[in-house]
């Protein structure tokens, strides 16, 4: 690969299993990814490590002689991207060759549990990516990009005493007009261009094992030639029409050494080497591999040789027939792509007659349908082959059908078709969901559900996005924005044990509070603990439950260690029912008059000045939605809004009626009130206090109870940001109900809007949720660790692919 400033491609190698490569690369690169699922195809009983070479940390040390195996000047040493374990190149082959998955195996989705249908299907589909990527990145780089264009379009002038020749790399790069520019010397022999042209195509071959045909003619280069620009090779033609213009060629060979890939895990190197000839078959080829598997006593009828092509964007399998002629097919690839060739690789496969299955989550749909409606809805917009496709769950409260198709033309028609579709002037959306085999789990393991907001925290939420893809396995990790919690919560909803881990703001872990209440009688586990990765602006819920007051840059492995080794904890979690109700002309001319309305609230429920900050804040944000990218940002347009409304004066206790377990209780001249289910709120502020009354209980997230406190205004509100007064205490109770008179700025959680008069009653909304609460031990080690600058975990490695 050519030296140079190493660029970070948008690729979904890089957002899964960390490739990190040049751009000049990018179309040479092959798919060696870890293997993640099983697809019916590849199969395996027993897991072994997934080695890749190079980059490792300068401390790393090697599993067998314990000495050191890194560099931070080479490629050295190896390293296996599930486990993490690291060992000299000369010794690894010495490691047990099963994997035991290391630190994290007990919360990590083992491949084998999972089965995905993916044929066609890309990794960006497959692992539902939808982060903007270049789609053209494979193509891009076929032309020469140093230098080699001008900004006018126009071929750049080559430095003197050279030129420049466009060389293809097969018939299918002259059909797409795909070059890469290759600079020589005027004089220049014909073997010394060929392995220019080689090395610009990043292929380590021998050079007199090609050469080089004019576009357009019949002129081929033979090795003794010179290339002149004032001439052809020995001056027999001229290249002055376009004979600048070649096609690097594989001369054809009557014999070579294939290397075979086992389907299934083996001790030592994971291919066999075959010497085939101008006679030998896929059949011979297949019994001289099961020989040297020490299989030979099989029918060989029950393998087949599968050509699988692993460019860097999808893997593309094909079975070759037991007469296929392997050194027709070699020079069939060659001549369509020496690149191809490059990144193909040739499989003994054992036959399977499994019946194809894809899995396919549609989202977007009307909710609180029937099955009958949402399956003639899905007739009538994606005109689906009934005899192929079943509707095989269906989610009403989500407007979404998970569709079971058992073919896969089918399933990519209906998928891409669906991403095209709107019902109701809403987009439809599209999900290839795995399957998760249950019963392989084994007892120990209960694997971790990641649901991350890339659009939380800045860029930390999409980082850590991938950070998780590369860490777990990637089908356990869920982009919130693409499909909502559904997605993931359909995906383990026959695993019998299972925790969840939601990287976002409160809005996110509220989000997910409220799809889990909607679906969990749907689900094997209806009641997986919830842990928190702080990326919003306040992170009340993160701060009562030790997660910190907000993510800053913490080693993504430690974060997962933590929550393996966090503490379950209950918290109550309440149903607001917004009735609006005023029957007068002025409330039905203003648009008042509105059907019931519930909300699940986790945190905590105000009305008047706190929503009314809330309500700008919102209303900045939707303004100008890229400048809220960071917590300090946006604790400064809090302040901002704050100082604005300091002289603010509304008499909210002559607007509301307050009912806390059926007495009504006489509010005191208040600018707002404030509902308390946790003892934190507005970014960590204790507005309850720690004064002891005899009046009221120590309040608790579990103890049935909501807090209600009165603030007399913004400068109120700051004093309590800042620790010098507490709010004024109202009352403690389980049933809330409040009559109010006027239109009022409400928040629930952070989430404002202006509520018409009406009544509004809080109770409790069923059994309690089960959070992740951080343990204290691991609280401490994790501050220590982070101030020694210590780091031992594979993610905090200098390595890539």
């Amino acid at each position: 690969m050519p030296t140079g400033e190493l660029t970070v491609p948008e690729t979904a190698n890089l957002k899964v299993c960390e490739l990190h490569i040049h751009a000049d690369c990018a179309a040479f690169s092959c798919a060696d990814c870890r293997s993640s699922h099983l697809d019916g195809t590849l199969e395996q009983d027993t897991f072994h490590h997934h080695w890749r070479e190079g980059n490792l940390a300068s401390a790393a040390r090697c599993e067998v002689c314990r000495r050191s195996c890194g560099s931070s000047d080479v490629l050295a040493g190896m390293r296996c991207e599930w486990c993490g374990i690291t060992s000299h190149a000369a010794c690894y082959l010495s490691v047990p060759p099963e994997c035991t998955l290391g630190r994290l195996r007990s919360m990590l989705l083992h491949p084998a549990c999972i089965r995905l249908d993916s044929r066609n299907f890309s990794k960006m589909h497959c692992y539902r990516i939808t982060e903007s990527c270049s789609h053209d990145l494979d193509n891009s780089d076929d032309v020469d990009s140093s230098a080699a264009v001008s900004k006018d379009g126009q071929t750049a002038a080559p430095e003197s005493g050279k030129q420049l020749l466009k060389v293809f790399d097969g018939d299918d790069a002259v059909k797409r007009s795909y070059f890469r520019l290759v600079s020589i010397c005027r004089a220049t022999r014909n073997e010394e261009v060929v392995e220019a042209a080689l090395r610009t195509f990043y292929l380590p071959d021998e050079p007199q094992d090609f050469e080089l045909h004019e576009i357009g003619g019949l002129q081929r280069l033979h090795s003794d030639d010179i290339l002149n620009r004032n001439g052809g090779p020995d001056n027999r033609g001229s290249l002055k029409d376009g004979g600048d213009a070649w096609l690097l060629r594989a001369k054809p060979r009557d014999a070579e050494v294939v290397k075979v890939y086992a389907g299934w895990p083996r001790p030592g190197e994971a291919f066999v080497r075959v010497s085939v000839s101008k006679s030998s078959t896929a059949a011979s080829v297949l019994t001289e591999v099961l020989s040297q598997l020490d299989r030979q006593e099989e029918d060989v009828s029950g393998f087949s040789l599968l050509e699988v092509c692993m460019s860097s964007k999808q893997v593309q399998r094909q079975t070759l027939t037991p007469q296929e002629k392997i050194l027709d097919k070699l020079q069939e690839i060659r001549k369509l792509s020496l690149r191809q060739m490059n990144q193909t690789r040739f499989y003994v496969v054992e036959n399977r007659n499994r019946a194809v299955q894809v899995n396919l989550l549609i989202g977007g749909l009307p909710p609180l349908l029937t099955k009958e409606e949402y399956a003639q809805l899905i007739q009538e917009h994606l005109t689906i082959k009934s005899h192929l496709v079943t509707i095989s769950h269906f989610y009403p409260s989500q407007g979404a059908v998970a569709l079971q198709i058992s073919c896969f033309s089918e399933a990519e028609r209906i998928y891409m078709l669906a991403k095209d579709t709107s019902v109701n002037s809403k987009s439809l959306t599209s999900l290839v969901i795995p399957e998760i085999v249950h019963n392989k789990l084994g007892e120990d393991v209960c694997p971790l559900l990641v649901f991350v907001n890339p659009k939380s925290g800045g860029l930390k939420g999409r980082e850590l996005l991938y950070s998780f893809r590369k860490l777990l396995n990637p089908h356990q990790v869920f982009d919130i924005s693409n499909g909502g919690p559904l997605a993931g919560l359909h995906t383990f909803r026959e695993v019998p044990r299972f925790r969840v881990l939601v990287c976002g703001g409160d809005g996110t872990v509220g989000w997910v509070l409220g799809v889990l209440e909607a679906v969990r009688h749907k689900l094997v586990c209806r009641e997986p603990p919830i842990g928190i990765v702080p990326l919003g602006t306040g992170n009340d819920l993160a701060r009562i439950l030790r997660w910190g007051p907000g993510y800053s840059g913490e080693d993504p492995h430690h974060i997962l260690v933590s929550v393996d080794e966090a503490d379950e904890v209950l918290m109550d979690r309440w149903t607001i029912l917004l009735d609006a109700q005023d029957m007068s002309e002025d409330g039905k001319d203003n648009g008042f008059l509105e059907p019931p309305k519930i909300v699940q609230m986790n945190n905590y429920f105000g009305l008047g000045i706190d929503a009314e900050l809330s309500l700008d804040f919102h209303l900045a944000r939707e303004d100008e939605p890229d400048k809220f990218t960071s917590r300090f940002h946006n604790k400064g347009v809090y302040l901002k809004v704050g100082l604005q409304k300091i002289s603010y004066t509304r008499s909210l206790h002559k607007e509301l009626q307050l009912q806390v377990d059926t007495q009504n209780i006489p509010l005191p001249n208040i600018e707002g009130l404030i509902f308390l289910n946790i003892p934190s709120w507005g970014s960590g502020a204790d507005l309850w206090g720690s004064e002891v009354d005899g009046r009221f209980g120590k309040p608790s997230i579990d103890d049935g109870l909501l807090e209600v406190v009165g603030v007399t205004g913004v400068v109120h509100m700051g004093q309590v940001q800042s620790g010098l007064r507490s709010g004024i205490r109202i009352a403690q109770g389980n049933y809330i109900r409040l009559t109010v008179s006027k239109p009022i700025p409400v928040q629930v959680d952070g989430e404002p809007w202006i509520q018409p008069p009406g009544h509004i009653i809080i109770s409790a909304a069923g059994p309690k949720v089960r959070m992740l609460r951080k343990s204290k031990q691991k609280q401490k080690k994790s501050s220590a660790g982070a101030k020694d600058g210590r780091s031992e975990s594979p993610s905090s490695r200098d390595g890539g692919h």
